[in-house]
């Protein structure tokens, strides 16, 4: 079977003043199924990100490539939607026109927009926020705000950059939950950035472990717990052995040198 997305011998590096500053990537070779929920941890300078955005079509790799449906990325595409840390939303636009922005910019009926953009938000638990601007919301209903756009343009894919990263504990994982919900019934492609353990564990098939300096695969890491995840798991003795695994190969010497 062809994989989603597949990082073929991926190298970047970075540049100043026209000379090679560092390698944020070396040799990144990963393959992703489709609807599978991948997330990828790392030390601060391993490069997830910066994968990321390559898988993004936002920055071109220095050498190798990167395939999505065996096609090579050479830019942005509604096929992969992208959520940032940052939220992004236009502070001008109510919720559901936030929603609907890519469906406009698509083409889509007025009629159909609005169909769409409700589903959604309903899907996201914001129906009573419609009609809200962004400057009104909590941090935790902006993202799920930007997590609707993102759905509501039917990306094959969804790349996830620390969406999470500025939330409260709680919201954390009221969204991480929220977010597998989502996932089950609709079973996007995700790749999902963070520096949270926890949530990686909690969250994915399979956890992809960076090494930094230069930016590189360090290990994968089989998370063999059934869907739905539930509170209860995060409690278990499976869970927390799957964690420390983890935690021991993000802070392992060969990850972190």
């Amino acid at each position: 079977m062809t994989p989603k997305i597949s990082f073929k011998n991926v190298r970047k590096t970075f540049d100043i003043a026209g000379k090679t500053a560092f390698t944020a990537l070396e040799g990144l070779n990963l393959d992703i199924e489709d609807g599978e929920f991948i997330t990828v941890v790392g030390p601060s300078g391993c490069g997830k990100s910066t994968a990321m955005n390559i898988a993004a079509g936002l920055t071109m790799p220095t050498s190798g490539q990167v395939l999505v449906d065996n096609a090579p990325v050479k830019g942005p595409g509604p096929e992969r939607g992208v959520i940032f840390q940052q939220y992004a939303l236009f502070p001008w636009l109510t919720v559901r026109e936030n929603v609907e922005f890519g469906l406009q910019i698509a083409g889509k009926p007025k009629d159909e927009r609005r169909r769409i953009a409700d589903h959604f938000i309903e899907l996201v638990g914001l129906s009573d926020f419609a009609n809200s601007l962004p400057k009104t919301l909590s941090g935790g209903m902006k993202q799920r705000c930007a997590i609707a756009r993102a759905y509501a343009v039917n990306p094959k894919i969804l790349l996830m950059d620390e969406p999470f990263g500025a939330l409260d504990a709680l919201t954390r994982v009221q969204l991480q939950d929220q977010l597998l919900a989502m996932w089950s019934k609709e079973r996007r492609t995700v790749m999902f950035i963070t520096h949270d353990v926890d949530e990686a564990v909690y969250l994915a098939s399979r956890v992809v472990v960076m090494a930094a300096r230069p930016g590189r695969l360090h290990k994968i890491v089989n998370v063999d717990l059934p869907y739905p995840r539930t509170e209860d798991m995060r409690l278990s003795a499976e869970f927390s052995e799957l964690r420390n695994e983890v935690w021991r190969s993000v802070y392992h010497p060969a990850a972190a040198a």
